[in-house]
């Protein structure tokens, strides 16, 4: 395995190399593909499915899509970080200090949970599809700034609000000089 100790090595991970160039650009398009059809989804065919669950399964559908969306919402601002460094617009310094605030780790209630198997086949496909893009991006995360350490201990001990947090990390990728 080839060293993650950038300062004092010219190797490059793999993770890195796909990262900062061309080839990131299909799993950025995945990524934010999945952020609009998950959107979609709970805005039209999703809200509809839902009124007919149980109360388990509304319960359920409830929590899941607010993971959903927040697993998301992660996903996003660590692809538009990655697409700043590589385009040029922050350093990549920058972005380890901004990455921090990016929490790759949400979790799903998933099979076992009761009311599970009710919801819809749809939104379960968009669940499990968020899980395997968050865990590829967590793998590239660690491969490219290290194993989860320091920064992300900071950001959860961080008291604050997540919402505020991410929509500064966003201001913070779309800001230009």
């Amino acid at each position: 395995m080839q060293s993650r100790d950038h300062e004092g090595s010219n190797t490059v991970s793999l993770a890195e190399r796909r990262i900062f160039s061309a080839s990131f650009k299909p799993l950025y398009d995945e990524g934010m593909g999945l952020v609009e059809q998950a959107a979609d989804y709970l805005d039209g065919e999703g809200r509809a499915a839902a009124k007919g669950l149980s109360r388990v399964g509304a319960t359920l559908y409830a929590a899941e899509s607010m993971r959903l969306t927040t697993r998301l919402m992660q996903i996003a601002s660590w692809l538009l970080l990655q697409r700043a460094a590589n385009s040029g617009e922050m350093t990549r310094d920058q972005v380890a200090t901004e990455k921090s605030k990016v929490r790759l780790d949400t979790a799903s209630a998933q099979g076992d949970a009761a009311g599970w198997s009710e919801l819809p086949d749809a939104f379960r496909a968009i669940v499990e599809h968020s899980l395997r893009l968050q865990a590829l991006v967590r793998r590239m995360d660690d491969e490219i700034y290290g194993e989860s350490g320091q920064p992300r201990v900071q950001a959860a001990a961080r008291p604050g609000n997540p919402v505020s947090d991410q929509i500064s990390l966003l201001k913070t990728a779309f800001a230009h000089g």
